[in-house]
This record gives C-alpha cells, sequence and structure tokens, in this order.
C-alpha cells in the first residue's frame, strides 16, 4: 500500500495545472514561451492573474493532499516524506509533459504545511515579505526556499529528522530550478510582477 501511495503521489504532483489553464484559456504552450516553466509565475505572465492564483492555489493542494493521504494510511515520518517528495517530483518532471513542468514552489510549500503548518507558512510568510519589497516572484522563492530548513530546524530541533533533510532537499531543488533566474538577477534583467500588463 505504501508504494502505490507514493506512486499515486507522484502522478497527483504531475498533473500539469498551469499547462491546462494555458492550453485551454489562450492555446498557448507554457513551455515554449516565457520562462519555459508551468508553474503560477509563468502563467501570471502569459495567461493572467487569476488563472495564476487558481494555479498557485491547486498546486499547493496537490503537494498538501500527498501528504495527507500519506499521513491517512500511517504517521511514519518518513513515508509522509517519500509521498511529498513524489509530488514535488511529479510537478518538476511530469511525464505527461516529458518531465518539462514547474519549479515546485507551490508544491513544495504545500507539502511542508502538511509537515509542519509552522514551517510552510513561516516560508510563505518569507516569500511575501521580499514579494512585497522586490516585487520580483523568483527573489521571493529563491530565498523562501534558501531558509526552508532553517525554519525546519527551529521547529524540531534537530538534522538527522526526515523533515529537515526534505526540508534541505526541497530547497536545494527548488534553488537549483532557478538557476536562470538567478542569472538574470544578478544581470539586473528579471522582471518584476508591477511590470506585467496582464
Amino acid at each position: 500500500m505504501t508504494i502505490i501511495i507514493i506512486v499515486l503521489s507522484y502522478f497527483l504532483g504531475s498533473i500539469p495545472t498551469g499547462f491546462l489553464f494555458g492550453k485551454f484559456l489562450k492555446n498557448i504552450d507554457l513551455r515554449l514561451i516565457g520562462s519555459g516553466s508551468t508553474g503560477a509565475t509563468n502563467v501570471l505572465r502569459n495567461v493572467g492573474k487569476w488563472p495564476a492564483f487558481f494555479v498557485f492555489i491547486i498546486d499547493v493542494g496537490k503537494g498538501l493532499l500527498a501528504v495527507k493521504l500519506s499521513q491517512s494510511y500511517t504517521n511514519q515520518h518518513l513515508f509522509e516524506v517519500l509521498a511529498g517528495i513524489s509530488a514535488v517530483s511529479g510537478h518538476i518532471w511530469p511525464i505527461w509533459l516529458k518531465g518539462k513542468g514547474g519549479k515546485a514552489v507551490a508544491t513544495g510549500l504545500g507539502m511542508f504545511i502538511a509537515l509542519s503548518w509552522k514551517v510552510g507558512f513561516a516560508s510563505l510568510g518569507i516569500f511575501l515579505i521580499i514579494l512585497s519589497k522586490s516585487k520580483i516572484v523568483s527573489l521571493s522563492s529563491i530565498l523562501a526556499a534558501f531558509f526552508l530548513p532553517l525554519f525546519m530546524f527551529l521547529d524540531i530541533g534537530v538534522t538527522n529528522h526526515p523533515y529537515f533533510l526534505i526540508s534541505l532537499v526541497v530547497s536545494i531543488l527548488v534553488i537549483l530550478k532557478h538557476r536562470t533566474n538567478i542569472r538574470r538577477l544578478i544581470k539586473g534583467e528579471e522582471s518584476k510582477i508591477n511590470s506585467l500588463n496582464k
């Protein structure tokens, strides 16, 4: 049963929310425009504000639901983590889109809200604070990911717990998925949300 839930979590995470919104609302393939990501930020830039909002909420739900599904079966922390990272992996590398998905920010947030709501909302708080000051989504995501392991350590107090280890893995994954954004940030070329006309 544990294997089934982990596999289901991957397929749950792999639901290409942003891609579907782009296709149905504007007949565009988000993988071919903008950042090439199917996440909410690229939806915001190329489809619109409300579609981006719904994509974000659904993507958060994918990570949260995967962990909650595992928790309904067992309270083993390692199993919860495996279900969560399966959903995140599905979001980043969806089988339906030949492995080209989003950057795991929203789905990762959902996973951590389910694992530890304090850590999840602390990371969301960092994201919102940085976003309100900089108006740059990628910078906000990168810094929220950077502080994620610290928040988890402050919450559980140890570094050999599955929750801390997965916070470290997801932090690295999110930052690596933003490599091109980091290069644009260094050059001062990254887009701000107040410069978007959608």
